[in-house]
């Protein structure tokens, strides 16, 4: 999941617009999807951060849905949990009928789809810039870029190792699928130790003083973008409240 969020960051259609318009946008109806009743305020704000990112962002709809599909399974299940009771005559539906599950599905799924169309249209090194500028400390923010960087070389560490055990037929079957597994974990974590060893030496011998000086082009935000952004926000609150 974390290539797939990096690669639709990188290649969105919004990747040079300022972040503050995209986190104005996101956050808002973050916002409002938490400060609003759910329906239908959260409701407003499900809709509008798909039509978003479906037809403004130009997400494709396929990557769309495998991004959101993880986070709904678990909406799913805590869904389940509060729509049925179990007492002394064995299982039965909830007695507000489901309404405590409806209402807690649509706030995060609004809040989910709000903080996915921020992350599939922002790479991680602009929001930690953005964040960086807000007042961040500048170790917390090198930190999670480093972070960052490495889960992309285990990733390719651990693909590494997944192809040279297909070579050999290791995945073959279950019994070699389940063994070849355990191997790759087992193999995976010293590797991962020693490239994190190696890269403290090598920002050491260079003199890391806790922050990486890198050029990034300016975004400034623009004025009739967030004015507009703030019109819908104000929208989706006016219709949540009148709906309501």
């Amino acid at each position: 999941m974390s290539l797939a969020i990096d690669r639709l960051a990188q290649a969105s259609r919004w990747r040079g617009h300022a972040v503050a318009e995209k986190s104005l946008l996101a956050l808002g109806l973050l916002t409002l999807a938490l400060a609003l009743p759910p329906w239908p305020g959260a409701a407003l704000s499900l809709a509008v951060a798909w039509g978003v990112a479906l037809f403004a962002a130009r997400v494709p709809w396929r990557d769309w849905l495998r991004l959101v599909a993880a986070p709904a399974g678990f909406l799913l299940v805590a869904a389940l949990a509060l729509l049925v009771e179990i007492g002394p005559d064995g299982p039965a539906l909830a007695r507000d009928q489901g309404r405590a599950a409806l209402d807690a599905s649509l706030r995060a799924g609004a809040a989910v789809s709000a903080l996915l169309l921020l992350a599939a249209t922002t790479p991680a090194p602009d929001l930690l810039r953005a964040a960086r500028r807000i007042g961040l400390p500048a170790t917390i923010a090198e930190m999670a870029l480093l972070i960052w960087r490495f889960v992309f070389l285990l990733l390719d560490a651990a693909q590494a190792i997944r192809a040279a055990q297909e070579a050999r037929l290791g995945w073959h079957g279950t019994r070699r699928r389940l063994r070849s597994l355990g191997l790759l974990v087992a193999l995976l974590l010293p590797r991962a130790l020693d490239r994190a060893r190696r890269m403290e030496v090598g920002l050491a011998a260079r003199g890391f003083d806790g922050s990486f000086r890198t050029l990034a082009p300016a975004r400034p935000a623009r004025p009739a973008v967030l004015a507009a952004e703030a019109l819908l926000l104000a929208a989706v609150a006016g219709g949540g409240v009148w709906l309501s």
